[in-house]
Formats: structure tokens, C-alpha cells, sequence
């Protein structure tokens, strides 16, 4: 199914009321050539950095040994002979939930302490047969191991037990949420918004979860989500091209392109304006004084400034911090269409803006093809996207 399904992961954390670190960590990878992606949830022993170590070493290993393929029972051992011992308890623990998922949909899932994941098809639970491991060293853990085929449509949703513990002891929660309120609580979030992404279904499980505790999380809580399903695209056009008697194929891209559009640059905004008929007004609802103001055209999602804004989303990006994603600017709404999509196709123009770079300088040290490599970079390591860059 290779380009007909696309694997959408992300998650959302929140450490124990009163830390710094989370004692919780989620890892991803992607390998690209073999169609498959590797996530990872483990929680460590306690709460705050000590845990937080137990639990990096263990999904560090974890995503090196199932990348392998290595035996399941071998991979587990080596984990837990790895991490250290608790002075205190004299145990070595850290729980972890391994989804390994290729393009096909062939799902492989190791599960060890944290509560099982849950699979839905659509708004429906479907049942998972679980084999059960022990090993010979460590007869008191025990491993799950599962296989099936997920199906286009399909979500993985996997949490640390911060979630399904939340709200212990309060009234109407006397045991906490409970596996089968949070698979409810998941099966309306899906039935009120039938394409919700990964993103915003772990921000909203986790965000319950923080409300089961009354805004203080009693452990950490975190909630990984897979949500497999057909790509969803998003062209970004910046630049105009090298030669003036290609300015056509930028309308003919907005015109004919099946997924969100973005037009980054005055110039090229104005290039499509004028092929398409189409005027351009500016947008001063948010202004920013760091940002230069979006525009509106009608048949495009968003029309912003160029090198500026996308400098911008590229520093963005690379901090990472959501307080500032959330901000209401030109640069943060092209991240929420970027983060939002599943295939980001940059069209590039080469022509250079001698607004911004000295004519004579080769045109590899272009300044907008530069930033441009680098969102793409970020959106494929940092956020498993599929980043697709054309120069014209």
C-alpha cells in the first residue's frame, strides 16, 4: 500500500505535579526504506530525573532491538538486565509498550507493565490476542507479545498508567479513570471529530487525564496515538521560478492540486494572483510584531511574506515549544497546517530575490532553499512527516 497509507504518531506528556522532568518517554523512529515505524512509551520507576534516565535507557534500547528485529524474549532480558537496581526497592523497573508498525499495516507489539493498548476500528475496540512470555531470569515479569493487520482507518492509542490511575480516589473515581472510561472517553473524541489526528486526540486524553486530577497530576501522564490512514498533503509553493515562462505552473499547481495550499512570498503570491484572476488582500486580524501579516486568495489555504516567515517556522520548529506554536501568527498557522498534514510538498523557486542575497553568490547558498531543507528535515526526523522538496 506504499503511498496510499500513511502512519500519523505523536503524543502528549505531562509530568507529576511538582517535577521538572517527566519520569515518562516516548521515541519514534522511522526507517525509511523499510516502510516502518517504531514508537515506544516507557515509564519509569517513580517519578522525576531517576526515572526519567530508567526510562530513556529502556525505550533507547527498546527502538534499537526491535529496529533489529530481535527476538522478543532476548530484547526484553537485555532491557531489564541493563537498568540499574533501586537502592531502596531492589528492583530495576521500567514498564514499556513497543508498536512496531510498517506501511502495510503488519503491526508487531510488545507490551510489558503499562496498561494494554488500545486498537480502534473507527469508534469500535477491537480485541487483541495477547501470547504471554516470562523469562527464565526474571519469572515475576511478564512480557505480551501480539501480532495483527491494522486497516486504513485504524488508531493505536498506548498510555502510561498516569492516565488510566487518574483521578484515584476522587469522588466517582475511588480506583482512578479505569481502562474502560478512557477507551470510552477515546470512542467520543473519535464519534464528535471522525478525522481527529494523532496530535490533538493524545493532547485530549492527556488533558482529561490532568482534569481527573484536578490540574495536578498526581504521576505522570502520557498518551501515545497511531493513527493509520490515507496521506493527507499539503503543497507549500515559495519563489518564483528560475525562468519567467514557468510562472504557469505555480497556477497550475494551486489550481489542480488535491490536498491544503500555501503560497510563502509576495512575489509568488502575486505571479498566481495574476495567472488565476485571483486578488490577494492582506490579513490584519493577528498581528504580530515579529511576523509579517498573512493575506488571503481564494483557493488557497494560507498566503504569507516568504524567507522571513519561513525562517521563522524553522526556528520554530527546531525549539519546539508549544506555547509558542500557539501563538496567533502566519508562522504558527503554517506549522499547524504542516503538523496537521501527513505529505508536505515544497515547490521552490530558484529565481533569487535580491532582497535578500547578493545576486553573484551560487545559487546552492540560496537562502530560501536553505531554510526550506531545513523544515523538511525537521518535519521527517523530528515529527515522522514525509517531506517533499522541487526546485524549479
Amino acid at each position: 500500500m506504499t503511498g496510499e497509507s500513511f502512519i500519523d504518531v505523536d503524543f502528549c506528556r505531562q509530568a507529576k505535579a511538582g517535577q521538572v522532568v517527566a519520569g515518562d518517554v516516548f521515541l519514534s523512529r522511522k526507517i525509511k526504506e523499510e516502510g516502518r515505524i517504531i514508537t515506544v512509551l516507557s515509564d519509569g520507576l517513580g517519578s522525576g530525573v531517576k526515572a526519567g534516565v530508567l526510562a530513556n535507557l529502556t525505550a533507547t534500547m527498546a527502538l534499537r532491538y526491535t529496529s533489529a528485529f530481535v527476538d522478543v524474549r532476548q530484547s526484553a532480558k537485555t532491557i531489564m538486565d541493563t537498568l540499574p537496581v533501586c537502592e531502596k526497592r531492589k528492583i530495576s523497573y521500567s514498564t514499556f509498550t513497543i508498536v512496531d508498525l510498517d506501511e502495510d499495516g503488519k503491526t508487531r507489539v510488545i507490551e510489558h507493565g503499562n496498561p494494554p493498548l488500545v486498537l480502534l476500528r473507527g469508534q469500535t475496540p477491537v480485541p487483541i490476542e495477547r501470547a504471554s512470555l516470562t523469562l527464565e531470569t526474571w519469572k515475576d515479569r511478564v512480557i505480551h507479545y501480539s501480532e495483527f493487520a491494522t486497516q486504513l482507518g485504524d488508531r493505536i492509542v498506548f498510555f502510561s498508567d498516569g492516565v488510566s490511575q487518574s483521578g484515584l480516589g476522587r469522588v466517582g473515581l475511588p480506583l482512578g479513570w479505569g481502562q474502560d472510561r478512557v477507551t470510552d472517553f477515546l470512542q467520543r473524541q473519535i464519534s464528535a471529530e471522525n478525522e481527529i489526528s494523532s496530535r490533538e486526540l493524545s493532547r485530549k486524553l492527556v488533558a482529561e487525564a490532568l482534569a481527573n486530577d484536578g490540574r495536578a497530576a498526581k504521576d505522570d501522564i502520557t498518551c501515545g496515538a497511531i493513527y493509520y490512514r490515507r496521506p493527507r498533503r499539503l503543497l507549500v509553493i515559495t519563489g518564483p521560478p528560475f525562468n519567467k515562462e514557468r510562472d504557469g505552473e505555480l497556477a497550475e499547481l494551486v489550481q489542480n492540486f488535491d490536498g491544503r495550499k500555501v503560497i510563502c512570498g509576495g512575489t509568488t503570491a502575486g505571479i498566481v494572483s495574476r495567472l488565476l484572476g485571483r486578488p490577494v488582500t492582506m490579513d490584519l486580524k493577528n498581528l504580530d510584531p515579529e511576523i509579517p501579516p498573512p493575506a488571503v486568495m481564494e483557493g488557497v489555504d494560507l498566503v504569507t511574506e516568504g524567507t522571513v516567515t519561513l525562517a521563522k517556522v524553522a526556528e520554530m520548529l527546531e525549539r519546539g515549544n508549544a506555547a509558542e506554536m500557539r501563538r496567533k501568527n502566519a508562522a504558527s498557522d503554517l506549522i499547524s497546517f504542516m503538523l496537521q498534514s501527513d505529505i508536505v510538498q515544497f515547490v521552490v523557486g530558484t529565481r533569487i530575490n535580491e532582497a535578500h542575497q547578493d545576486p553573484s553568490i551560487p545559487v546552492e547558498l540560496d537562502l530560501r532553499r536553505n531554510i526550506v531543507r531545513k523544515i523538511a528535515s525537521l518535519l521527517e526526523t523530528r515529527h515522522l512527516k514525509e517531506a517533499q522538496i522541487r526546485f524549479i
